[in-house]
Formats: structure tokens, C-alpha cells, sequence
């Protein structure tokens, strides 16, 4: 055995050197030949070749060529076959020995013959003219002492290898020889024969299959129980496992490679616990040892098991997915996509309209119970069934109709066999059962032991009709859907009167009123009722008071607050209050109002408020709030700010002042108010809220109502979290000619002057029918001004929707209506200002009061009034 290793080891080594050799004699020979074929086609060559002297221009650079490339030699040789240029010089103009003229003819040749300087490898390349012509040949040799050199030193590495691969074997045969005697424990052949007969007879004696699989897939030994169970031919030895014949889910396994422990497998009427282990675990050769084991008695038992298993999983699945949101329908589609595709491959949920609005469901009054389809859940899009929408007719002869007149589940387990629901309704059941559907089970929605509705399961591609098992199931299925029904059913009765009640607390409509153009939205919080609500409220001498504010929460008890907050600023507004001092009054009512729920163990409340005063004659709009957010302010040019008002604390602390500013207001600016819901959310800081805000009411004048659109689609994409009310208002001032002010004297005599000068102010207007009414209150109010009041008096006329007139002094002791006695000599002005007056009132300023009135017009305000 050693010998033929050193034989073959020879003989490598001989081979190795020969082919180091011929490789390196190739090289030399594409050297050549690449030198000559390059120096042949340089530009000038051939020019050169034709010149009277050849050997001046070629030699020198052939001699660089040669240098350059390590070649013998280089030749430059004329269509005669005499030398232009050699490295020795002597053999210049000499005939070139050889058979040259095979390049004369075109075509390159490459030769190994015997030169002038001893045996080359000699290329020779023919010099072309540009006209095709050969001007001569370029001859290019190595010798072949050079190509030998090449080969020299790889001879001593290859007899190297030759002894090292030779002592390798040697070690390795005796260490294979060690492990084979250290394996077989010593045994010989006679033993080690007898050894494995034994472990022959006990493989095909034992009742589990075994198979050998190799490392490509075969089948290497099946003992008889595996070709027993798996009904194996007689050459299956040597085949692939994937064209035994056996059952795909088997044969993908064994052919698999994997790990496998009891995996079960069809095998014609049998089912295999098959176990998978690798052979070269144990130092064998790659492959897979398989163990079959038949378990066909344990097969009902082990789908009835996963059945069951399936059946609980779908349960759990259904408490973490049914009752998600306090909706009826989406919880009713939630039933519907719990049970389908996995128990039923289709599902409809039909509920009484009653409970869709959160009403109690009424027995039926005819013979028809009447339901609408809330939800359909199918594993393909084409089916027969009523999509939802549809109003679903139950009547007591038919199967479903029977289920929900006696309140328990009805199940039709072939429907093709059924006569009474197949009567019933002919034309449906013909296209329910060309469409594969085969069995049902209707199950009415109870909960407090009211039927709310009826869920039906169908069955079309699985195969298995619904037994009494599925209808437990169902049962339990369905009961746990209806009590999340009814909850989101009462759910909906509390929302939808807890919205009727904020409706009716919120502004129906704006009220009428020249000094803004004004623009509202309101959008309720998706969680239910908030507590946020705004108001535009008229005021004396021109003015629209403008309010937003936010109760803190939701439900019926924010709204019940905000509507008591607001009804309380409607009646501080008609004292004509500053904001802040407004604002203050409704501090105090809401720490009562703290107090209150403190000592009956409610919760606290909590609100914010912005007041705003626009005064139409000035252009000036005071504002004040209480924790707040500020307004924005859009001037007429686009321009956007975020004017800085003092926060002021939230309504309902106490104890600290609130704070007015004063805007400047330019004509057609708009001043945008809303509540925090607007600008601030979980996922949104305020900041970026307010600069988004900024961006949507950028760049371009548009209307209050285009405002509010525009801002809604940019900051609220989606159903807001918060409630959000947003207020737009355009200004507009009063013109000039529509008002006029006197300074008084304070001298009764006076009061005919005034008198005088405002009936000729009502007549340049066209107001005669108002002269008489407006000379009276003037010379009430003025006179009552100059015997009580004190200086300086002033009287202004408004001609608005409403003639307006106002006397102020600097005086704060305001008048009081009373009935004067007969025996009275006064007391009886304000009585008859009242009578005249349609409004009439007193504001207190910076400087004393103002006393007002207004009187109806009879008419409309003339076209440009504002």
C-alpha cells in the first residue's frame, strides 16, 4: 500500500514539473509574439522600413524595446529578409535564417528554432502598410535557456510537497489503522461479521420503522416495519425519499434534513408519529435516521383535542378583540371577524334598530321580526347574503326565524336536505347553496334576557357541517359578544343624550351685528361630550364681546358646568364689565360652585376663559384670560402673531387679579380664538401646534368661514381627541359719517343746543322720524348729566343697526329707574327714556360713566354702513 502511495507521489511530482515547464514555454511564446506584434503596428514602422535607411531610425528603438521587455533580441527585417537591426551589430544587413517568409504572406508566426545567439522561441510578425502591403516583419526571440530559468525554481517547491504529501499519508494510514482497531474494539473480521448480523436481525425485528436516509435524499436501509407502514416497493433502497410514492406532507419531511420529534404524518389510512435524528451525531456518515410510529388509534383523539384547542384560543382571541370601543356596530364587526375565517366561513350580525340607536329592542308587532344587518364577515367577496345596510326579515318558518322566536340557537347541519328553510325562501336557498354553502347555525344576541339581535354562522369550504359541539361554542361565542353589545348600546343612549344636552347649552346661531364677520366651527371629542363652548354676545355703542372657554373633562358633568358658566357670562355681560373684571366675577362663582361639589363629594371643577371686547367705533379690541390660550391675530396683509396677553390663572383658584390688554385692530384683520384642543395633543407638543396654526392662517386673505375650513383640515386630519371650538372674526369699523360726539357745557341752557345740533345731525341722514324719541332721551340724559354728573359731559350719536345714544361725565353715581309719586317732581326721565328706548343702560369707564340707549330703526342701515 506504502509503495503505490510513493508511486503515485512520484508521478505527481514529475507531472508537476512538466507542466511548470510547458506553462512557462506558452508564456514565452505570448511574450514574442506580443513584443513583435506591438513593435510591428507602432506608428512610423513601416514609414521607416521604406526609408533609404532603415537601420538609423529602427535600431535604436528596437534596442529600447529589448531592454524594456527582457527579450534576446528584436529584428527589424526588410520584405527581402535582410537584418535592419540586431543587437549584434556584425549581423546587420545579414539574410534572417528561418522561415520567414510565412509572416511575408500576413499571417504571424511563432517557432522555436536554432539563432544566431543559440535555440529561441522567435515570433514573427509582418510590418502593413496603410494600404494593406506588407513593408516587412518584425522578428522578436527568447532563448530557451531563459524559459528554462522560468521553470528552475518551482521544481525544488514541487519535490518538496511530494516528500511532504508522502509523510503525511504515511502518519495518516497509521492513525487510521489506530482508530479502526480502537473502534472495532479489537474484533476481526469473523467478529466484527457475526456483530453485525445481530444488529440486523434485531433492526427487522423490532415494531417501529427505521430508515437511513443519506446526505443526497435516499433511501439507504428501511427495516420491514417501515416498509410495512409506509407501503414501500421492493427496489426502494437506493431511491430518492420524494419518488417513493409517499404522501407529500411525509415526503417533505423526511426529505426535509430537520430535527423533528413526533411529528405527525398521513401514510395512506395511518397516521405516523415520524422523529427525526442526523447520522453523524454519532461520528456516522451525513444523513437522517427516521422512526415511524403508527398512532392512526390516537388520531380522533388528537382532533378532537385540536379542535377544542382551536375553539379556546378563538375565545381568548374574542374577549381581547370584541368590546374594543363602546360602538354597536364596530363591536358587532368585531364579532363577525373574531368567528371568520377560523370557525364559520361566513358571518352576519343583524340587530334591531332600536339598539343601533341605543334604544331597547320591542317585540315584533307582526309576524315579521325586522332587523337591520350591521355586520358580514365572508372569506370571499362574492356571496349571496344581504350586505350590511339591509333591513332582514325574520319570519317563525324559518330556521333562523324559529331561533329567535323561542330565544335559543337554531342549527340546520345540511341545508341542502332541510325542507323547511328551504321553502321558506326559495330563491335565496338556491343561491346559497350554489354558492357552497352546506350548514348554519342562528344564535340570538341576549343579554338581561333581551334579544337584541341575531348572529348566523355559515359554512361553505370547510367541509365539516356544525354539530352540537360547534353550538356550545357558538353559544358562548355570542354571549360574550352580546353583553359588550348591550354595554356599548347603553354606551350610546348616555352619549346621544349627553350631546342633545350640550347642543342645546351651545350657541344655536351668531346673533346680528355689523362690527365682525364671524365664522364658528365645533367638533366634539371622539371619547364623548367636552366641555368647551364660545359665544359672540352684542354690547352697547358698537361693541361684540367675543368669549371661548374650556370646563376641564367630559361627559354630562362638563357640560352641565360649561352650560352654567356660559349662561353666567351672558348675564355678566349685560353690565357692560370690563374683561377682567368679568372675568373675576365668573373666578368667584366658579370657587362657589368648588365649594359646593366639595361638600357633596363631587369632583372639582376646573375651566379656562378668554373674553374679548371689539369696539367697532375705535378699532380697538381689550382682551383678558384665565389660563387660556391667547388669540391669533391675522392683520390684513397675512401676517400672523401671537399677541402677548397675561395668562391669568385657570377659573375656579382664586385670589389673584386677572389682567386687560388693549389690540390695536386694523380694519379687516381677523382674530382667531379656540380652545387648546385645537393646537395641543398627545402626540403634538403646543408649540408646534401654535406653529402650524401660524402656517394655516399665513399668506392669504380669505373669509372667516374659508379660515376655519382651512385651518380644521390642516391641524385636525382625523377625529380630535379633545373637543375643539375655534371662533373667526373679521373686523369692520364704524364709517365716519356714522357717528358724531359733543362736548356739554355745564349749563342747562345747553341742553337746547344739543338738542338742535342732533336733530339737524338725524335729518343729513335721513332720520326725521327718529328726531322726536332722540330729543327726547337727549335732554333727559343731558340734563340729568349736568344737575348730577360733573365735568367734562360729552354726547356721541351711533347710527348702527340701532341709533345709539350715549352721554358720559366723569361721574360714578349711576341712575336708577323708579316709579315716581304723584306728588313726585321728578324722578319720571328714566322711566320715559325706558318707554322710547328699545335698550338702554350704564357702563363705567377709566374716567366715570356712560349712560346709553337705543332706539329701533325703521329699517334696515342704507348700503355701506361698514
Amino acid at each position: 500500500m506504502l509503495g503505490i502511495v510513493v508511486l503515485l507521489d512520484a508521478a505527481a511530482v514529475v507531472a508537476l514539473v512538466v507542466q511548470g515547464r510547458r506553462d512557462s514555454m506558452s508564456a514565452a511564446r505570448a511574450q514574442s509574439r506580443s513584443v513583435a506584434e506591438t513593435f510591428a503596428h507602432a506608428p512610423g514602422v513601416a514609414a521607416a522600413l521604406d526609408s533609404k535607411d532603415p537601420t538609423a531610425v529602427l535600431q535604436p528603438r528596437a534596442e529600447d524595446i529589448r531592454k524594456s521587455t527582457g527579450v534576446e533580441f528584436v529584428i527589424a527585417a526588410g520584405t527581402n529578409g535582410i537584418r535592419y537591426t540586431h543587437p549584434d551589430i556584425a549581423l546587420i544587413g545579414k539574410e534572417i535564417p528561418g522561415p520567414y517568409k510565412d509572416a511575408l504572406d500576413g499571417e504571424p508566426v511563432t517557432r522555436t528554432v536554432s539563432a544566431s545567439r543559440g535555440k529561441a522561441v522567435v515570433s514573427a510578425v509582418p510590418v502593413p502598410r496603410r494600404d494593406g502591403t506588407v513593408a516587412g516583419l518584425v522578428a522578436v526571440g527568447i532563448k530557451a535557456e531563459a524559459v528554462n530559468r522560468l521553470a528552475y525554481p518551482s521544481i525544488p517547491l514541487t519535490v518538496g510537497a511530494g516528500v511532504a504529501a508522502l509523510a503525511l499519508t504515511t502518519v495518516g494510514a497509521a492513525l487510521v489503522s489506530r482508530r479502526l482497531s480502537r473502534q472495532t474494539r479489537g474484533l476481526g473480521p469473523a467478529e466484527m461479521t457475526r456483530m453485525y448480523e445481530h444488529h440486523d436481525a434485531v433492526l427487522h425485528a423490532v415494531r417501529e420503522g427505521v430508515l437511513i436516509i443519506g446526505a443526497d435524499h435516499r433511501l439507504l436501509l428501511a427495516n420491514d416495519e417501515a416498509r410495512r407502514l409506509l407501503d414501500l416497493p421492493a427496489d426502494a433502497e437506493g431511491r430518492a425519499v420524494t419518488d417513493l410514492g409517499l404522501a407529500s406532507g411525509t415526503a417533505e419531511l423526511l426529505a426535509s434534513g430537520q430535527v423533528a420529534t413526533d411529528e405527525l404524518r398521513p401514510a395512506g389510512d395511518r397516521l405516523l408519529a415520524v422523529n427525526l435524528r442526523p447520522t453523524e451525531e454519532r461520528g456516522g456518515q451525513p444523513g437522517m435516521v427516521a422512526t415511524l410510529r403508527d398512532t392512526t388509534e390516537l388520531r380522533a383523539l388528537t382532533g378532537r383535542a385540536e379542535t377544542v384547542r382551536e375553539q379556546l384560543t378563538l375565545l381568548y382571541r374574542a374577549g381581547a378583540l370584541i368590546g374594543t370601543t363602546l360602538d354597536v356596530t364596530t363591536t358587532a364587526q368585531e364579532l363577525a371577524d373574531v368567528a371568520a375565517p377560523g370557525f364559520a366561513d361566513c358571518v352576519t350580525v343583524d340587530l334591531a334598530d332600536a339598539v343601533l340607536r341605543g334604544g331597547e329592542p320591542r317585540p315584533p308587532t307582526g309576524d315579521t321580526l325586522e332587523l337591520r344587518r350591521t355586520a358580514v364577515r365572508t372569506a370571499t367577496e362574492d356571496h349571496p347574503l344581504l350586505p350590511a345596510g339591509n333591513v332582514v326579515g325574520y319570519r317563525p318558518t324559518t330556521a333562523e326565524g324559529l331561533g329567535s322566536a323561542a330565544g335559543h340557537t337554531w342549527i340546520v347541519s345540511d341545508l341542502a336536505t332541510s325542507r323547511q328553510w328551504r321553502e321558506a325562501e326559495p330563491d335565496l336557498a338556491d343561491r346559497l347553496l350554489r354558492h357552497g354553502y352546506h350548514s348554519l347555525l342562528s344564535v340570538p344576541l341576549r343579554a338581561r334576557g333581551v334579544i337584541l339581535g341575531i348572529a348566523n354562522f355559515w359554512r361553505a369550504q370547510n367541509e365539516e357541517p356544525f354539530d352540537l359541539d360547534d353550538l356550545s361554542f357558538a353559544e358562548e361565542l355570542v354571549a360574550r359578544a352580546a353583553v359588550s353589545v348591550d354595554n356599548a348600546r347603553r354606551y350610546t343612549r348616555e352619549h346621544e343624550m349627553a350631546v342633545t344636552l350640550q347642543r342645546s347649552l351651545l350657541p344655536r346661531g351668531l346673533p346680528e351685528q355689523n362690527a365682525l364677520d364671524v365664522a364658528y366651527r365645533y367638533l366634539p371629542a371622539q371619547a364623548g361630550v367636552g366641555g368647551d363652548w364660545f359665544d359672540v354676545i352684542p354690547l352697547s355703542g358698537a361693541r361684540v364681546a367675543l368669549v371661548v372657554g374650556d370646563v376641564v373633562g367630559h361627559g354630562l358633568h362638563a357640560a352641565a358646568t360649561m352650560g352654567r358658566l356660559r349662561t353666567t357670562v351672558l348675564n355678566f355681560s349685560t353690565l357692560d364689565l370690563a374683561p377682567d373684571e368679568l372675568l373675576g366675577h365668573l373666578d368667584e362663582l366658579v370657587v362657589r360652585m368648588d365649594q359646593d361639589e366639595e361638600s357633596g363629594g363631587g369632583a372639582i371643577t376646573g375651566a379656562t376663559c378668554l373674553y374679548a371686547i371689539y369696539d367697532a367705533v375705535s378699532g380697538r379690541c381689550t382682551v383678558a384670560r384665565a389660563g387660556h390660550p391667547g388669540p391669533a391675530l391675522v392683520l390684513p396683509d397675512g401676517t400672523v402673531s401671537f399677541p402677548e396677553i397675561p395668562a391669568g390663572l385657570p377659573l375656579g383658584i382664586g385670589g389673584m387679579p386677572f389682567e386687560m390688554t388693549e389690540l390695536d385692530v386694523p380694519e379687516g384683520s381677523r382674530l382667531v380664538l379656540y380652545t387648546d384642543g385645537l393646537v395641543e395633543r398627545r402626540d403634538r407638543d403646543i408649540d408646534d401646534g401654535l406653529e402650524l396654526l401660524r402656517r394655516s392662517l399665513a399668506d392669504r386673505d380669505r373669509t372667516p368661514e374659508e379660515t376655519c375650513d382651512d385651518v380644521l383640515e390642516a391641524m385636525l386630519p382625523s377625529r380630535p381627541g379633545d373637543d375643539v371650538a375655534l371662533l373667526v372674526a373679521r373686523t369692520r369699523t364704524l364709517d365716519p359719517s356714522r357717528r358724531v360726539q359733543w362736548d356739554v357745557p355745564p349749563d342747562p341752557a345747553a341742553v337746547a343746543g344739543i338738542r338742535k345740533q342732533a336733530m339737524r345731525w338725524l335729518s343729513d341722514r335721513g332720520l326725521d322720524e327718529e328726531g322726536f324719541v332722540t330729543e327726547l332721551i337727549l335732554s333727559e340724559l343731558v340734563t340729568n348729566a349736568i344737575r348730577y354728573g360733573s365735568e367734562p359731559i360729552t354726547v356721541r350719536l351711533l347710527y348702527d343697526k340701532a341709533l345709539t345714544c350715549e352721554v358720559s361725565d366723569c361721574s360714578s353715581t349711576s341712575p336708577h329707574l323708579r316709579y315716581a309719586t304723584t306728588t313726585d317732581e321728578g324722578g319720571r326721565g328714566l322711566f320715559l327714556v325706558a318707554q322710547f328706548a328699545e335698550r338702554w343702560g350704564a357702563r363705567y369707564t377709566d374716567r366715570g360713566k356712560v349712560i346709553w340707549s337705543e332706539q329701533a330703526l325703521g329699517g334696515s342701515p342704507p348700503a355701506g354702513l361698514f
